[in-house]
């Protein structure tokens, strides 16, 4: 995950609508490929390029989950973006992204307070 990510990068990637489907998905339940490029109506190799780029910008995380149904474990896509924004400031354009913080995240950072 980066934490530096330039406002092109985040631009070139919300104009791309596949990038936006996933993004509204996954902040609803978390996903798998497979599930998203049917909401996407894109090929899976598309939806797994975007799952990627959305993953490097840290704007999507990837969590494996157990499939009682199959007897083993597939991966699913959530978004911890809560907010992106673009402030003109000195002459120049700063991009503030707000992540959501994972519940385990959120646990561990109580647990270590005490």
């Amino acid at each position: 995950m980066s934490e530096e990510v330039d406002v092109e990068t985040i631009g070139a990637l919300l104009e791309d609508p596949t990038v936006r489907t996933i993004l509204t998905q996954t902040s609803q339940e978390p996903m798998s490929a497979t599930t998203l490029s049917e909401h996407c109506e894109a090929s899976k190799p598309t939806v797994y390029r975007r799952l990627e780029d959305l993953r490097e910008c840290g704007l999507l995380v990837e969590r494996t989950k157990p499939d009682p149904d199959r007897g083993h474990h597939r991966t699913v896509y959530a978004t911890n973006l809560a907010r992106i924004t673009v402030e003109l400031e000195d002459g120049g354009l700063t991009l503030h992204i707000d992540r959501r913080e994972d519940i385990a995240d959120r646990f561990t950072r109580l647990i270590e307070g005490i």
